[in-house]
């Protein structure tokens, strides 16, 4: 993800400040909050600015896909050159949702949180369109899990990743 996200810093970068780069990074789907906070201490941004970015830039994106991607999806799959796609990400998608079917709430909070490939609001804001979880259960269950994601890579980005550059 490093290297990715470094990418898309120094393509980025050739355009906007820094920190509109941060922001951008985060609501990019796989780089998200997690990839603007390791782009944010590669660019010397301050933590103190990069985390509020990150944050308002991974949560942009989360209630247009909890009341929009199932309708979006829908008119998609009527267009026969992106039906194959859409169905791929439908499946991938579900195919992570066992936690999130089982515990509902905490699941979505912990499948946020917890930086892992394949993890993160995006994911997790198509899961629980798909599994039809209420809004507002589904919205307050990813800011809690983009708040321990926050954590954990502020950590990983400006601790251990600080401590090696």
């Amino acid at each position: 993800m490093e290297k990715l996200a470094a990418a898309f810093a120094v393509t980025l970068g050739k355009y906007v400040s820094k920190e509109a780069v941060v922001f951008i990074i985060s609501m990019i789907p796989i780089l998200e909050l997690r990839g603007g906070l390791i782009v944010s201490k590669l660019l010397e941004v301050p933590i103190t600015t990069a985390i509020p970015l990150c944050i308002i830039g991974n949560i942009i994106p989360i209630p247009f896909i909890l009341l929009f991607i199932k309708q979006i999806f829908k008119w998609m799959k009527k267009i026969r050159l992106f039906r194959g796609l859409v169905e791929k990400l439908e499946q991938k998608a579900m195919g992570k949702s066992d936690n999130i079917k089982k515990y509902e709430f905490w699941g979505l909070v912990l499948f946020v949180g917890i930086p892992l490939p394949g993890t993160g609001a995006w994911t997790g804001s198509l899961i629980a369109a798909l599994l039809d979880i209420d809004f507002k259960k589904a919205v307050l269950a990813e800011l809690l899990g983009i708040a321990i994601a926050t954590v954990i890579m502020s950590i990983f980005s400006y601790g251990l990743l600080g401590a090696l550059l």
